[in-house]
């Protein structure tokens, strides 16, 4: 039991570290400080960098998973369920910007890092990404649909919409489902909430 709380202390303390400078920036002797444990308990629960990016992630996911699309899967009306996904995935990047955005640029430097976010992100994206784009166009649409919608759940592009041009949450959304409805062909999303 005491191991696993060491190892729990361990785990919590990189995620902290990991939110406020980085996975890349975060050393060995940080965690082992912030855990309050010795360098070589460190190394008793974890012998490498992998085993401790992968119990981060999965303690993080444990604490607060990506949108999953299970629970739109209901909404029949394409746009409706886009505008759905949006704002959940969306209201997930609100809540996770800092360790996303030091997770997006460690990535772009970082192997290892870049190897933990397509192991934690790319599948949960894929997913989303599918129940989004079903319904929306077939045929050479789809193209444009499926680009459109990888614009639409980049981090970067909601952080450039809501920190940058200074829209709301809603009103990304709105832009996003606008977007991704013109390149399905549509000329304006339906289902479309008044006020957003």
């Amino acid at each position: 039991m005491r191991q696993h709380e060491t190892r729990r202390r361990i785990v919590e303390a990189a995620v902290a570290l990991h939110s406020s400078v980085g996975p890349a920036r975060t050393s060995v002797s940080a965690v082992a400080e912030r855990a309050g444990v010795q360098r070589h308990t460190y190394y008793r629960h974890f012998p490498d960098e992998w085993s401790l990016r992968l119990a981060c992630s999965g303690l993080h996911d444990e604490r607060d998973p990506f949108p999953a699309p299970e629970g739109w899967a209901a909404i029949a009306d394409p746009a409706k369920r886009l505008r759905r996904g949006l704002r959940d995935v969306y209201t997930y990047f609100e809540r996770n910007e800092s360790l996303l955005a030091n997770l997006a640029r460690d990535a772009e430097v970082d192997p290892l890092t870049r190897e933990i976010v397509d192991l934690r992100f790319g599948p949960a994206l894929a997913a989303v990404r599918a129940s989004l784009a079903e319904g929306l166009a077939r045929g050479a649409r789809r193209r444009r649909v499926l680009a459109a919608l990888d614009l639409a759940l980049d981090f970067q592009t909601w952080r450039s919409l809501v920190r940058r041009s200074g829209l709301t949450r809603g009103q990304a959304v709105e832009f996003m489902v606008s977007a991704v409805v013109c390149g399905a062909g549509g000329t304006r999303p339906e289902g479309r909430r008044s006020g957003a």
